[in-house]
């Protein structure tokens, strides 16, 4: 694999892979925020408004010259940091860079009112969505007074207090103290991308990677919580656990329990079981999301109001068949081969590529964290998916219901 790893002089670390013969680059910048959110949803305004003008440019010159060179820009606010990333031709990376540098350093954050109107419209357009309204119920229980519990539902509520002065002191922060990690793949020399980064980057403020002033989230009661919504036409469930995440040693198991139980669509227990021999459900899986200091794992059905306490039942039923029974070598094995077949094929394109190792950077996993947990996975046992799933289903729950 042509890579190569270089530091800039403000501590800025960059990955840069080559993969020849493809014709458009990728660019994952991540810049993580230590700083708890002065108000819920300030970090997503601030990153919405990084497209709608810069010192230089207007938001419509911005919009003309992303068209004219067609480039893909985007920022987004994750739960552990401001994602910033670009797709262009070979020829316009230099451009591209150069756009990405004016963002970054010289946005105006001007047109807050028009974005903050627009976003709260998106918001409660959002939340009208019944799978919305329960899953933004589950994460605000699940993560109940942490920053990875900014729902939809606490950002409305506190929106009258995002302010553009909150905006402009987020934005110090963001630049001034926070872990910066960059990610570049594409047909490019290592060589001429770090000319370009350094020439735009270097000069940004160093990168910090203070820790986090947020303690770990727990769960300490099970929690069932219920929501009305006249409108309904079917119960959606979610079900959930606090897991071990990516950089714990439980990860691998986690994923493979995640593809055995819901994440592998037909062939899932899940699927199976709750829609195929049961006819409980429209839609059933599993998922499991991994965060830097946690990570959850829940199951979700969408089904009838009267099937409510057979889908609960259904689930406990499949969780105790998983932590008593040890799957079988073949199962195990399928189980492997289906989730490393997905990972390759979702890290095809040099976009996703960008994404993954910009994220396994700021993380702390290491820029070669995909290989090394490729091999973790091809060993696991059934004996370790059984004790992880006693480990983890035996735990506090979270159940978010909504019904008609």
């Amino acid at each position: 694999m042509d890579t190569k790893i270089f530091t800039l002089k403000n501590n800025i670390e960059v990955f840069c892979k080559r993969n020849a013969n493809t014709p458009r680059i990728a660019l994952c910048m991540n810049i993580k925020i230590n700083t708890q959110e002065a108000v819920p949803g300030v970090e997503g305004v601030m990153a919405r408004l990084f497209l709608q003008g810069t010192k230089n440019r207007t938001a419509e010159q911005l919009a003309q010259e992303l068209d004219a060179y067609a480039i893909e820009f985007s920022a987004d606010a994750k739960a552990d940091y401001i994602r910033l990333k670009f797709v262009c031709l070979n020829e316009d990376f230099a451009k591209a860079v150069e756009i990405l540098e004016d963002v970054i350093k010289n946005s105006t954050f001007d047109d807050f009112e028009k974005e903050l109107k627009k976003m709260e419209g998106e918001l409660i357009a959002e939340l009208d969505s019944p799978r919305a309204k329960v899953y933004d119920k589950y994460y605000g229980k699940l993560f109940e007074n942490h920053p990875y519990g900014t729902t939809s539902t606490k950002i409305l509520e506190n929106i009258k207090n995002i302010t553009h002065e909150k905006v402009l002191k987020t934005y110090d922060a963001f630049l001034n103290n926070s872990k910066k990690v960059i990610a570049v793949v594409g047909d490019i020399e290592s060589q001429e991308v770090e000319n370009v980064i350094n020439n735009a980057f270097s000069s940004l403020p160093e990168s910090v990677d203070n820790p986090s002033k947020c303690s770990k989230p727990e769960l300490l009661e099970n929690i069932r919580e219920e929501i009305i919504k006249a409108d309904a036409n079917q119960a959606h469930i979610v079900k959930g656990w606090l897991t071990d995440t990516s950089s714990g040693q439980d990860y691998p198991a986690l994923l493979l329990l995640n593809i055995i139980l819901g994440a592998s669509g037909l062939s899932s227990r899940l699927f199976l079981e709750l829609r195929d021999k049961k006819g409980l459900a429209y839609v059933v899986r599993s998922c499991y999301e991994t965060f830097l200091q946690c990570a959850d794992f829940y199951i979700y059905i969408a089904t009838e109001p009267k099937n409510i306490e057979v889908s609960l039942k259904g689930f406990d039923e499949e969780i105790n068949k998983i932590q008593n029974i040890p799957v079988s070598e073949e199962e195990l094995e399928n189980a492997k081969n289906n989730l490393l077949g997905k990972w390759a094929f979702t890290q095809e394109t040099n976009n996703n590529q960008a994404m993954l190792y910009a994220n396994y950077g700021i993380l702390n996993l290491g820029f070669d964290f995909n290989d090394r947990a490729k091999e973790k996975i091809k060993h696991i046992t059934p004996v370790e998916i059984q004790e992880c799933a006693k480990k983890y289903f035996s735990g506090k729950s979270v159940i978010s219901i909504l019904r008609p």
